[in-house]
């Protein structure tokens, strides 16, 4: 019988490039952005800078996640490698966005009471060059989502700066930056809930894990399963294992390729660790934690 364990534990690795050449134009439109947040005193470009600041950050960390994760020397108590490095990086991203988003939530409320001149002009040069520089990261595969909602900062910038230029409204920066903070704090919410889910190893959202108990008991010459987990390493890495207790006169090379079957190709799960127990043979010990 053949017999794999799916493809290798690997998932950002062969991102680590496309992440690198983000990660570089990210730095570069930040600087540019906080710059201009500076000259300018805008509260809208702040916080797209912001934004900016937490998408740098945690590719940044993404990026030495990857690195230390796919080292192929791993000490041996290492047995999963460093792959959760990534997701501790992203929930500490997830922390970032929060704190930048109540930041620039704050900041507007005060400024609503009196708003600051802001020249509109700078404003707006600034936000186009943010732009573009996302646009231009639109085709490094991996970093999609992060390059979408930057794109959207930039563009509510981009109409501050014009509602400034055009009417010269001093609520427009504010107005606009706190709807920025506003966009930052549910990726922050969803950041943060995936990074916890993982390190608190809960199965998968898409994995049912009864509808799965009941597949998997009801292949032919399964009795019985017990100990089943299902749970995610990090991202893309999704892991199984299982007993299966079944009939004495039970194929068991046959269970486990239909167990295989079920796991792989019915709830995406292509690495398995599955014990087969005849039904006869004493039951093992269950757990006692």
């Amino acid at each position: 019988m053949s017999h794999d364990h799916g493809p290798p534990l690997r998932s950002g690795a062969r991102h680590q490039r496309a992440l690198a050449i983000t990660f570089g134009l990210v730095v570069v439109f930040l600087l540019v952005e906080t710059a201009g947040a500076v000259v300018t005193g805008s509260l809208a470009l702040l916080s797209d800078a912001g934004h900016m600041l937490t998408d740098a950050v945690g590719l940044g960390m993404a990026l030495a996640a990857i690195s230390l994760g796919s080292r192929a020397a791993q000490p041996a108590h290492r047995t999963f490698g460093l792959y959760r490095l990534e997701i501790l990086a992203a929930l500490a991203n997830a922390v970032l966005l929060f704190g930048v988003g109540f930041y620039v939530l704050y900041e507007a409320v005060q400024r609503l009471g009196e708003p600051p001149e802001v020249p509109g002009l700078p404003m707006l040069v600034v936000a186009v060059v943010g732009r573009r520089g996302a646009e231009e990261s639109l085709n490094v595969e991996g970093a999609f989502l992060e390059v979408v909602a930057d794109m959207v900062g930039s563009l509510g910038v981009i109409a501050a700066a014009l509602i400034l230029i055009v009417t010269g409204w001093p609520y427009a920066d504010p107005l606009f930056g706190a709807a920025i903070g506003l966009f930052i704090l549910p990726r922050a919410w969803s950041l943060g809930r995936k990074s916890l889910r993982i390190l608190v190893e809960a199965a998968p959202e898409r994995v049912d894990i009864e509808a799965l108990r009941s597949e998997l008991a009801a292949l032919t010459g399964v009795a019985g399963v017990h100990d089943l987990h299902v749970w995610t390493l990090t991202s893309e890495m999704d892991a199984a294992m299982a007993h299966l207790r079944i009939d004495e006169d039970a194929d068991p090379d046959a269970v486990l390729s239909e167990a295989r079957d079920v796991l792989e190709h019915r709830h995406r799960v292509a690495h398995a660790t599955l014990q087969i127990e005849r039904s006869t043979s004493e039951p093992c010990a269950s757990a006692t934690w």
